[in-house]
């Protein structure tokens, strides 16, 4: 599968020491690399659809500070979609008040209807922004329908509904970001971690250091900002488990199209 790193900080949070180590393990996960960060409000994206290690617009960017009040970083393994551009991630975009949204994902969508129609819009071939493009519909839906911003009670109500939904059968690990508040959600056991700092918080597929990392609690949304949890969800029943036949079922599907 992937690979995700996040960070929410109070303040921008200098991350390279933890993003020399993530993108590491890109020899494992050679099929491409993302990194967003935020600061000030302001998105800034990158990602190429080659191995981490061998890309010389990544070390350029380590080797300058790499910070933000929020960090997310990605590497792939393609399972869904070719090996290309369109289908790294971050998956970055826009609702309908001009608020700049990304996700980046850990797992795989084996059937969930309400993305089907995406498969024609996307611009790549993956499961992954297929979730991004559904939430972002769905939240600009809500919004029209208000006809305001939502708040981050409003917002985090309609994605809990959404993200509990969709993992069911499915594997749903999510770092989702509207430059201010960072969403995470994993329903696999053992697959997301968490490291607090003063005034921030970490966030891996694997532990990247030897410091305490500790389990995310699973099957439940949590919101978070400037280092801090801000709300946590009602925890749910739809744990991912790894199937091997649900997995080759996938792919003759998806080879038919």
């Amino acid at each position: 599968m992937c690979e995700l790193f996040g960070i929410s900080s109070a303040k921008k949070y200098p991350a390279n020491d933890y993003l020399s180590v993530f993108y590491s393990h890109s020899q494992r996960h050679p099929h491409g690399w993302g990194l967003l960060t935020v600061s000030g409000g302001e998105f800034r994206m990158m990602k190429e659809d080659r191995c981490a290690l061998s890309s010389e617009r990544l070390q350029k960017r380590l080797s300058c500070t790499v910070s933000g009040e929020v960090v997310m970083a990605h590497i792939r393994y393609a399972t869904i979609g070719n090996v290309e551009y369109e289908n790294c991630h971050p998956f970055c975009g826009c609702d309908n008040t001009g608020k700049h949204w990304a996700l980046m994902h850990n797992g795989t969508i084996f059937d969930y209807p309400p993305l089907r129609r995406y498969l024609w819009e996307q611009k790549g071939q993956t499961d992954s922004e297929r979730i991004f493009l559904y939430l972002l519909d769905q939240i600009s839906a809500a919004q029209k329908q208000k006809g305001a911003s939502l708040t981050l009670e409003e917002s985090f109500s309609l994605l809990e509904t959404l993200i509990t939904d969709m993992a069911k059968g499915n594997k749903l690990n999510l770092l989702f970001t509207d430059g201010t508040h960072l969403f995470v959600h994993t329903n696999c056991r053992h697959t997301l971690y968490y490291l607090p700092h003063k005034d921030s918080i970490l966030f891996s597929t694997t532990p990247l250091t030897q410091e305490a990392w500790r389990e995310v609690p699973f099957a439940r949304l949590m919101a978070f900002s400037q280092g801090r949890k801000l709300t946590e969800g009602t925890p749910h029943q739809n744990e991912y488990l790894e199937s091997a036949d649900a997995t080759k079922m996938l792919y003759r599907i998806f080879a038919d199209l």
